[in-house]
């Protein structure tokens, strides 16, 4: 706990990042939500864009964030500055360490997924998702994998300087193939493919689903899964304390 309560002091002190985190998913839900009419516009079925598909985005933006972005570069400054060297000749370990970073960006990304379906809500009149225990179920599988993959990054960079670059080199892509900028049902199939398979896409999309009140689709599930067994495998046994 004395470690938990130390690093969440030490996360309070990088405000600037910690607002650009929870702020910019935030400021582009409401301020594109308002400014672009396609957004209101009920589509088929009646649902309209900020209902659940632009939410579902902005929530895949944070997590992004903080496990391709976040993560990898604190990790990495501990292990250059010989933060978890020091703590592995100690009873607490830096294992512990790991379990610390993990448990905060969590929390972070559930604050900010909150705050997203309040905004969603108060401004737009938007439903909180519809199939609450599915989405928790999938937020927390697919955090899970993304922070793994956060984990593998924070492994591959040499040093803290080089492990943004790496992570951004990682999250823009992944953007990308989830359906950020170009939506995956007008993808053409080879693209729409490979989206269905780069754990970020079927995340997406399963958040988007149980939004708007559908259980998340059986493939979505496994993908996701099968990247957090890969990622966290990949993590265990890549990663340095030193």
């Amino acid at each position: 706990m004395k470690l938990l309560v130390t690093e969440i002091r030490l996360h309070l002190r990088e405000w600037p990042l910690l607002f650009f985190t929870i702020g910019l998913p935030l400021g582009l839900l409401v301020v594109l939500g308002l400014s672009i009419p396609f957004f209101t516009e009920a589509g088929a079925g009646g649902e309209r864009y900020v209902d659940a598909q632009w939410p579902s985005m902005m929530v895949l933006l944070a997590l992004l964030t903080l496990a391709c972005s976040v993560l990898p570069a604190t990790l990495s400054t501990y292990r250059e500055q010989g933060v978890l060297r020091r703590m592995s000749t100690t009873p607490v370990g830096p294992g512990r360490m790991l379990g610390v970073q993990l448990l905060i960006n969590l929390g972070i990304g559930a604050v900010t997924t909150t705050l997203l379906i309040v905004a969603g809500t108060v401004v737009f009149g938007s439903a909180p998702p519809r199939q609450l225990a599915w989405f928790v179920l999938v937020f927390l599988l697919g955090t899970a994998a993304l922070l793994a993959m956060g984990l593998v990054i924070a492994s591959l960079a040499p040093n803290a300087k080089v492990a943004p670059g790496i992570g951004s080199a990682v999250m823009f892509p992944l953007m990308f193939l989830a359906g950020m900028w170009v939506p995956r049902d007008v993808m053409p199939d080879v693209l729409r493919t490979i989206s269905d398979y780069s754990v970020a896409g079927p995340f997406a999309a399963a958040l988007r689903d149980t939004w708007a009140g559908h259980p998340p689709q059986v493939l979505h599930l496994v993908v996701v899964t099968a990247g957090l067994v890969v990622f966290g495998g990949l993590a265990v046994r890549l990663f340095r304390w030193e």
